[in-house]
């Protein structure tokens, strides 16, 4: 499972370090990620959970256009992105451009995935979160996970 943050930079040819806490995962599944573009950020996956992704996606994309939609745009906008021998991934243009990644960078740990987010947008997106916080509505959701 991937858990947790870190900030990162990312070099000017688009390589990104990945954590050492998520490289046995990575390196148990094919030793690279399928990296996607999703709500202003990148989502990667092994191999093993994008196989999971992409069997979903066949199945939903096929009762509405919306889905039919999304897996043209999601599948269509994927990318293999092998680890080299410095751990490092390499990120095509058009992904860090639709991700604004620039220099600053954050990976998020989300369990069978993990994010990659620039600082900004991760940033705003925190700050988003803590005034949702307030919302009776969304306290009661979290309540409902015991926390």
């Amino acid at each position: 499972m991937f858990r947790g943050t870190s900030n990162h930079t990312i070099d000017p040819k688009g390589r990104i370090i990945i954590p050492s806490r998520f490289r046995e995962q990575i390196s148990d599944s094919g030793n690279g990620v399928m990296v996607s573009k999703l709500d202003k950020g990148l989502v990667a996956y092994t191999f093993d959970e994008w196989n999971k992704i992409e069997a979903k996606i066949m199945f939903m994309a096929e009762k509405s256009e919306s889905m039919r939609r999304f897996r043209r745009v999601f599948i269509g906008g994927a990318f293999e992105c092998i680890c080299d021998k410095q751990s490092r991934i390499l990120i095509p243009p058009m992904l860090r451009e639709y991700a604004g990644l620039v220099k600053e960078i954050v990976l998020i740990g989300v369990l069978t995935h993990f994010e990659i987010r620039s600082f900004e947008n991760w940033d705003n997106e925190n700050k988003v979160m803590e005034k949702e916080m307030v919302n009776e509505e969304v306290r009661n959701e979290i309540a409902k996970l015991g926390l």
